[in-house]
């Protein structure tokens, strides 16, 4: 059996592999002299098809930031770590609050995770904790003396007007309903989300550090049952940006320049109550963006967890479009707003219009065939990195979700395969779901289906 550190070794080999290999195919690496570019562009083009051609060539440079957090993340910080072990005994672990946040409408999913995640957390050895289910309709929650349910009533409202999930968290923090003192950490979870037991290995290592205000971690897709290969295996470029992008900035810089995830998130209760969840109508899409930015604007830190979490990917195309428009959207009112200041959102922003710009990233596949464009040597290769770098993440995403162990060598290989000629219709998908973003109405909140053969609700 390999080692945690050779299959490292041998990740970071194929990742060396790929970026030569996209280098020489795309013509980031040039061998001779390509007589087919020697022209003046400005006179074959005319000035504003020639600039409009380089711009589009630039857009591809937006990326860049990420992509580079990324390779970092991916190559310096063993890939494949094993068993979390922990730094102390969980007995001597502060009081635990996993709070999971939900609309009411999966109530049997909702209370299967409370139960499953509770007997993680008791296999776990975890002692001082509670499981609080906040929702806006009752669930029913069995009666338990490590159980919370709390309904959030119809007339509640914050002082900012924050709605959908903003309000529901922003409501726990209230005078009369929060029961946690200022020492007391919270792991926040979306209702699907499932423990495991290097998960909360992790989280105790965290807390018993007590260095850092917040923490997350990895969160795969592809355990137990998987409902639809296409949007696990496109998701598989999530896997691998919390173990790039997100590792890095929360290892090298304790901060969250690109912002992080809305679940496994591990936050000390003062300080969760310091930020808030009442960042108003722009705060209330993209909920967690606004909450990191605000964080890191007032000078909080960050640190990555150990260990992973599961959930599920989208179970139709459907639900996959809508959920990436509605982080678009999101997002994009993160960046415009006034709340938050520049200094702080500046790397998210190039993040984020690095997505806004895909369609046009993506027209420049075809444009290149019709109207080639001569340009630097070293142009070429960083466009060629940025590009190779992209792809390889949907591989190493598969390579750490899909077990070979789990699935066998060939069925690993044919995923790994099958991700390649996925790509280009995720890309498709992804498009889709950015010009629908940039140009729709902007503050809904769709609400993903979590049961399936059940329909997905929208709330405006």
């Amino acid at each position: 059996m390999l080692t945690s550190w050779t299959k490292h070794l041998l990740h970071c080999i194929l990742l060396f592999c790929v970026l030569l290999v996209y280098q020489i195919a795309t013509g980031g690496i040039q061998f001779g002299n390509n007589e087919s570019l020697n022209f003046d562009p400005w006179e074959r083009y005319g000035l504003a098809g020639a600039f409009v051609l380089y711009l589009l060539r630039l857009f591809t440079i937006l990326p860049l930031p990420q992509v580079l957090f990324n390779l970092y993340g991916l190559t310096r910080y063993n890939a494949f770590p094993g068993k979390v072990k922990l730094t102390g005994s969980p007995l001597l672990a502060p009081f635990i609050c996993i709070r999971v946040v939900t609309r009411g409408d999966y109530k049997e999913l909702v209370k299967n995770n409370v139960s499953r995640n509770m007997k993680q957390c008791l296999d776990a050895g975890l002692e001082n904790f509670l499981i609080e289910v906040v929702t806006d309709k009752p669930i029913g929650l069995p009666e338990h003396r490590r159980t919370r349910e709390i309904v959030v009533p119809s007339t509640y409202q914050s002082k900012s007007g924050a709605l959908f999930k903003a309000r529901a968290l922003q409501y726990c923090l209230e005078d009369g309903v929060n029961i946690l003192n200022d020492n007391d950490w919270i792991v926040h979870l979306d209702e699907e989300t499932l423990l495991t037991e290097n998960s909360i290995r992790g989280i105790l290592n965290f807390v018993l550090d007590g260095k850092n205000h917040f923490g997350q971690g990895l969160i795969t897709y592809a355990n137990e049952d998987v409902v639809n290969w296409f949007t696990t295996v496109a998701d598989s470029f999530r896997v691998a940006d919390d173990m790039g992008k997100l590792r890095c900035q929360f290892t090298v810089f304790n901060k969250p320049y690109f912002s992080w995830k809305g679940s496994f998130v591990v936050t000390l209760a003062s300080a969760e109550r310091q930020v808030s969840f009442d960042n108003g109508l722009d705060g209330s899409v993209a909920e967690d963006c606004f909450f990191a930015m605000r964080a890191l604007n007032e000078g909080y830190s960050f640190a990555f967890i150990e260990g992973e979490m599961w959930e599920k990917s989208p179970f139709s195309m459907w639900d996959f479009i809508q959920q990436r428009k509605r982080w678009l959207q999101g997002i994009l009112l993160v960046v415009h707003s006034k709340a938050v200041p520049l200094r702080a959102k500046w790397l998210l922003a190039i993040s984020c219009y690095s997505w806004v710009t895909l369609p046009l990233v993506t027209s420049k596949v075809v444009l290149s065939a019709l109207f080639p464009l001569p340009c630097p040597a070293a142009m070429n290769m960083l466009f060629a990195f940025i590009e190779g770098m992209n792809l390889y993440m949907y591989i190493f995403g598969v390579m750490k979700s899909f077990s070979v162990y789990r699935f066998g060598a060939m069925r690993f290989i044919l995923c790994i395969f099958g991700t390649l000629l996925i790509i280009p219709f995720s890309l498709v998908i992804e498009n889709i779901a950015v010009i629908w973003g940039v140009f729709g109405r902007k503050h809904k909140f769709y609400i993903v289906n979590k049961e399936f053969q059940q329909s997905p609700v929208i709330e405006a």
